[in-house]
C-alpha cells in the first residue's frame, strides 16, 4: 500500500498529517497505516485505549415498514426481531452462497436500521440492499458520506469516554447501541470493535470529527493508532477479514461462520438454497489457526505444506504477535489434511507451525 493523491480523505485527514502518520491508500481512502511504532500502538489497546479512524467505512440506512423483512431476504440473519438498541453480526451473501461481504447492523428505531459495511464493498453492498430491497416498504439510504466513525478500544476505554458523556455506558452490552452526546457532539455510541478488546465505536456527524478526536486523544494514556495495528490486534482476535479469510468464493461454512446463516428464519432469503445445500455437505476445507515455532512469520498467500512437502492449504493473514510473542496466522487448511507436521513455505524454506483453535488471544 502507498499514498495516492486522488484517494478519498476522512475528515480527519489534517489531523493524521499533523500526527505525521503514515498514510496509505486503503479501499480508495488515505489512511493512517501507523504514527511511530506499531508495536506500540497494538500493545496500548491490550493494556490500555487506542485511537482508530475508521471512517472509511461504509454506513448505508435502511428505513420503513418493510426494513426488517428487506434485510432478513438480503442478508443471512434473522434481523427483523432484533430489538431497538441491538446489534448483530452477519453477512450479505450471492445466490452461489459466497460472502460479498461482512456487516454488523444496528437496528436504531422500529423501522430504522443501520448496516456498516466493509469499505472495499460499501457499493457492492449498496448496490445488492437497493436491489433485494425493491419489493419491500423500503428506503436504502447510503449515508457513508455523512459520517465519521471513531472507535476507542481497550480495558480503559469506558472509563475514558465515561468522562465525556452522560450516556448510561455500563449498562450498554457488547453488541448494544444508543444514541448520546459525547464531549458535545451528537453520536450513536456502539459497544463493537475488531480489537478483541472492550470498546466503543462512535458515529458522529463528519463535521463534528475533529472536535471529537481531539477531546479524546488529550486524554493522558490514549494513543492514536492506525491499520497496522488494527490488523494484529484482529488476526490475534481470530477475527476475519474481508479479502482474506472472506471473499466471494468462500462460504461461511468454510471460514467456520455457519452460525451467522439463519436457515430456520421464516421466508426465503439469497442464496438460501446453495447455503441449505452447504449446510449439509462437509467443505472442502476448513478455516484454522497456525502458531510458527520459528520466528519468520507465515505471510498471505504462503502454502502449507505437509511433511512430505505436499501443498495442504494456504495462509490467508499472518504477522508476528505482539502479544504472544511469536507469529501466527490464519489458513485454509484442505480437508482431511493430517494437522501434525505441517509447515509453511517461507520464501522456499518450510517452516514448522503447530495448529490451533481460534483465537490466540481472548480477553479475560
Amino acid at each position: 500500500m502507498s499514498a495516492d493523491p486522488t484517494a478519498k480523505k476522512t475528515p480527519l485527514h489534517d489531523v493524521h498529517e499533523d500526527l505525521g502518520a503514515n498514510l496509505v491508500d486503503f479501499a480508495g481512502h488515505l489512511m493512517p497505516l501507523r504514527y511511530a511504532s506499531e508495536t506500540a500502538e497494538h500493545q496500548a489497546v491490550r493494556t490500555g485505549a487506542g485511537l482508530f479512524d475508521l471512517s472509511h467505512m461504509g454506513e448505508i440506512f435502511l428505513s420503513g415498514p418493510g426494513a426488517g423483512a428487506a434485510l432478513d431476504f438480503a442478508l443471512v440473519g434473522n434481523l427483523s426481531p432484533m430489538p431497538v438498541g441491538k446489534a448483530r453480526y452477519t453477512m450479505i451473501c450471492g445466490q452461489d452462497g459466497g460472502v460479498l461481504d461482512d456487516l454488523i447492523v444496528y437496528r436504531l428505531a422500529d423501522e430504522t436500521w443501520m448496516v456498516v459495511a466493509n469499505a472495499a464493498n460499501a457499493d457492492v453492498v449498496r448496490e445488492a440492499l437497493v436491489e433485494r430491497a425493491a419489493g419491500f416498504e423500503a428506503a436504502v439510504d447510503d449515508r457513508s458520506g455523512s459520517y465519521a466513525l471513531i472507535a476507542l478500544q481497550g480495558p480503559r476505554s469506558q472509563g475514558i469516554l465515561e468522562g465525556f458523556t452522560d450516556a448510561p455506558l455500563g449498562g450498554l452490552k457488547y453488541y448494544a447501541i444508543l444514541a448520546g452526546r459525547v464531549a458535545g457532539v451528537d453520536a450513536l455510541v456502539a459497544r463493537t470493535g475488531y480489537t478483541g478488546e472492550d470498546g466503543f465505536e462512535l458515529f458522529v456527524d463528519a463535521s463534528d470529527a475533529v472536535r471529537l478526536w481531539k477531546a479524546l486523544a488529550a486524554v493522558e494514556g490514549v494513543v492514536p493508532a492506525g491499520l497496522s495495528a488494527r490488523d494484529t490486534l484482529r488476526l490475534e482476535a481470530g477475527m476475519p477479514l474481508y479479502g482474506n479469510e472472506l471473499t466471494a468464493e468462500t462460504t461461511p461454512f468454510e471460514a467456520g461462520l455457519g452460525r451467522v446463516v439463519k436457515l430456520d428464519k421464516p421466508g426465503d432469503f439469497v442464496g438460501k438454497s446453495a447455503l441449505a445445500a452447504q449446510a449439509q455437505t462437509p467443505p472442502g476445507r476448513r478455516l484454522v489457526g497456525l502458531v510458527a515455532r520459528g520466528r519468520r512469520a507465515p505471510r498471505k498467500g504462503y502454502q502449507v505444506v505437509t511433511s512430505g512437502g505436499a501443498p495442504c492449504g494456504i495462509v490467508t493473514s499472518g504477522a508476528p504477535s505482539p502479544t504472544l510473542g511469536t507469529p501466527i496466522a490464519m489458513a485454509y487448511l484442505d480437508s482431511g489434511v493430517e494437522e501434525a507436521g505441517l509447515a509453511v513455505d517461507v520464501r522456499g524454506r518450510h517452516e514448522p507451525v503447530d495448529v490451533v483453535a481460534l483465537p490466540f488471544y481472548k480477553r479475560s
